[in-house]
């Protein structure tokens, strides 16, 4: 299967969690329970409630698209990109845009937190115990007091070329 089916080129698609300097800084968002990261550098806005307009036969992980400022914005449904079932309630929640390879993505989230600064020696490789479908997605791990920070990898969120030759 040719990467056609990437959101990203694989020509743009980067290398692992850069953690130059002594500490790294994550935009944290919550999924159910779960506190994630994602690099501050690859964030470009945070956005509330959108309107989302559904794309015909797009994998069930992309949400649709959305205006942002006038560019066209795809939107990611990230729990179901990690496997997590719906939410109960109605809360819309909210929306991180990053930039890959000069487009925009909205990662749909539960909600978005701070920034959080952590020190680079605190960074782990993922625990064997991290649930495989979130291991495909995570460059790591940092143990904060009382929680857990799993670090999402960009570049691999976006890429459904591994889903689809899984679904085939």
């Amino acid at each position: 299967m040719s990467d056609s089916n990437a959101l990203v080129p694989s020509h743009d698609r980067g290398g692992a969690l850069d953690l130059g300097g002594d500490s790294q800084d994550f935009v944290t968002a919550n999924i159910g329970k779960q506190l994630f990261g994602i690099p501050v550098l690859t964030v470009q806005d945070v956005l509330g409630p959108q309107r989302i307009t559904r794309i015909p036969l797009s994998p069930p992980e992309v949400a649709g698209s959305l205006n942002l400022r006038g560019r066209i914005v795809t939107a990611i449904d990230v729990r179901k990109r990690l496997g997590l079932r719906d939410k109960d309630d109605d809360d819309p929640g909210m929306s991180i845009v990053v930039d890959q390879g000069g487009e925009l993505y909205s990662l749909m989230v539960d909600q978005v937190g701070e920034v959080l600064s952590v020190p680079k020696k605190a960074f782990e490789q993922n625990p064997a115990t991290l649930d495989p479908r979130w291991r495909e997605f995570s460059d790591g791990i940092f143990r904060l007091d009382k929680k857990l920070l799993v670090i999402l990898d960009v570049t691999r969120l976006l890429d459904f070329t591994s889903s689809i030759k899984q679904a085939g």
